[in-house]
């Protein structure tokens, strides 16, 4: 019985598989009948995956977690761009409504130094934890929960905060730099926490870490092309960099550490 509908999308998928980290990869193409428009991407990933072990052969390695937008774990390169052709979304978000039938789709990790593929579409992204552990935080003694208004701060350092904030560290930026820089995530999260009270203790020891932890991941330099703020699902703006090259510059001059 045919349980496939009119509107029903026949693709031709192009997917880069790999084994391993030190295995050779390459692009394997895939047909791919019958798949409703109102799948996610991933959940088209999903068919595939089962009619290739149905198959005996092994499925397509992606990252994915909440596939709610929200976690940043299933980047990948669609169509040479950083999640796909929508702006402001993640890959789980991305729906196959967005594509024709008879299209040829392109599935790519993401390309960059820092980020070494593990298999197939997963890419380690690590770095970025090392980047956040190097001073993407607040230091403060253990104890109860402060009263809610103990602090006050003010409107507009609440919104700035909460919108470099957003940043969910998925990595778009860095994959769809030209020079693979982390500038628009480190930014983001330097931001966050300048913005507030109670980040202005370690405020200089903050930038200075982390920058020099994100050049020792060997990221790339922003030449400010603005593709990162493009391709980033949160829309973390470029406004962000600007701020941390004036934290940086403030604390390499007058830092006492």
């Amino acid at each position: 019985m045919n349980h496939t509908s009119p509107k029903d999308l026949n693709l031709t998928l192009k997917i880069w598989r790999q084994a391993g980290p030190d295995k050779p990869g390459s692009l394997k193409t895939y047909t791919l009948p019958g798949i409703s428009p109102d799948m996610s991407f991933l959940e088209m990933l999903d068919v595939l995956n089962e009619q290739l072990i149905a198959k005996g052969e092994e499925p397509v390695a992606f990252d994915h977690d909440c596939r709610e937008g929200i976690c940043g774990t299933c980047g990948v390169m669609i169509n040479g761009q950083a999640h796909g052709p929508d702006s402001a979304t993640t890959t789980c978000q991305l729906h196959m409504r967005r594509f024709n039938n008879g299209d040829t789709i392109l599935i790519e990790p993401w390309r960059a130094k820092a980020f070494p593929i593990v298999r197939d579409l997963v890419v380690d992204r690590s770095a970025f934890d090392r980047i956040i552990q190097s001073g993407g935080y607040v230091s403060v003694n253990t104890g109860g929960a402060p009263d809610a208004n103990a602090i006050p701060v003010p409107g507009h350092m609440q919104k700035d905060a909460m919108a470099a904030a957003a940043c969910i560290g998925c990595g778009a930026c860095v994959a769809s730099c030209k020079n693979a820089s982390a500038m628009l995530f480190t930014s983001a999260k330097v931001t966050h926490l300048a913005s507030l009270p109670q980040g202005q203790t370690e405020r200089a020891k903050r930038v200075l870490s982390m920058v020099a932890t994100m050049d020792a991941e060997q990221f790339g330099n922003c030449t400010n092309t603005g593709e990162c703020e493009a391709a980033c699902p949160a829309g973390i703006k470029l406004t962000n960099i600007a701020q941390m090259n004036r934290e940086y510059v403030k604390a390499a001059l007058f830092s006492t550490d």
